[in-house]
């Protein structure tokens, strides 16, 4: 009878621990790779920074002194989601719209590692070396904020993140330096096998949403590009083109305005919704 209440008191404990380190399933991660336009270009504007639901979060990525923020740890979601002087990015109102449409008790979490200018090379863990050492000095500067190898960066976030919620999705966007390279979506599938395997998830519950570039509606530079990425699902299955029709471009015609980063991010939640279960319209 002694040694059964001694087991019982020691199962409660273990269980009591178990559940203190157990991931809240109702926090849903989303990681958020790329360059420039995920890095975010366009001028915050003072309406993307007031009303921003407690509900969204985003884990700093570098030490941002300027924003009271210091890496590894979770801080409500108002602009800049990337490095500390960044702009707007799909990640915003990708995460605005979630936190809008899924049930009070969720809270969503956006990890951003972004290399302006970058091709997709530089977040393929065996090649980054190769190419990062080729990369201009200001490129190389934004590589060092992250360690010397943003992969890494992205994958030590997420695993960090992995202790506090749940890893839902994965937001992509990224082309303009890979430019009618038809093997992009073989490297893409590189860096998305190299986080599934990492991280251990399953692919069948964590889909890739890659975004269009700057749309030949808006004379984009790179606007041929689309027309590569739209093969993406056929080279991962789980994987999702998000449209940048009418996302309205800059000047330079590579990046998007505010606006359009407000429409593209909204598009890429209109999908993640879908598959999340919540079939809703959003008001662009």
């Amino acid at each position: 009878m002694k040694k059964n209440f001694k087991f019982s008191i020691a199962a409660v404990f273990m269980l009591l621990q178990l559940n203190g380190n157990a991931q809240n399933k109702k926090f849903y991660i989303f990681l958020c790779f790329g360059q420039s336009n995920m890095e975010g270009n366009a001028r915050i504007e003072a309406a993307d920074t007031v009303n921003v639901d407690e509900r969204l979060k985003v884990l700093e990525a570098v030490d941002c002194a300027n924003l009271n923020r210091t890496k590894d740890n979770w801080y409500t979601a108002v602009p800049p989601l990337s490095r500390c002087r960044t702009g707007l990015t799909p990640g915003d109102y990708f995460g605005r719209t979630l936190v809008a449409n899924l049930p009070k008790n969720v809270t969503v979490g956006i990890i951003n590692v972004s290399v302006a200018g970058c091709k997709i090379e530089l977040f393929d863990k065996d090649k980054y070396q190769t190419y990062a050492t080729t990369a201009p000095g200001w490129m190389q500067n934004i590589i060092k904020e992250y360690g010397g190898n943003p992969y890494d960066r992205l994958v030590q976030l997420a695993k960090l993140a992995q202790k506090d919620g749940v890893i839902k999705g994965i937001l992509l966007h990224q082309g303009e330096s890979n430019t009618n390279d038809t093997l992009w979506t073989k490297k893409v599938k590189v860096v998305y096998d190299n986080l599934m395997k990492d991280l251990k998830l399953k692919p069948k519950k964590v889909p890739l949403l890659a975004g269009e570039l700057v749309n030949a509606d808006q004379n984009g530079a790179c606007a041929s590009m689309n027309k590569i990425i739209a093969t993406l699902p056929q080279v991962i299955p789980n994987s999702y083109v998000i449209s940048s029709s009418g996302c309205e471009a800059a000047g330079d015609r590579l990046h998007f305005k505010a606006s359009g980063y407000r429409k593209l991010g909204k598009r890429y939640a209109q999908q993640m919704l879908s598959l999340l279960g919540y079939h809703v319209s959003i008001e662009e």
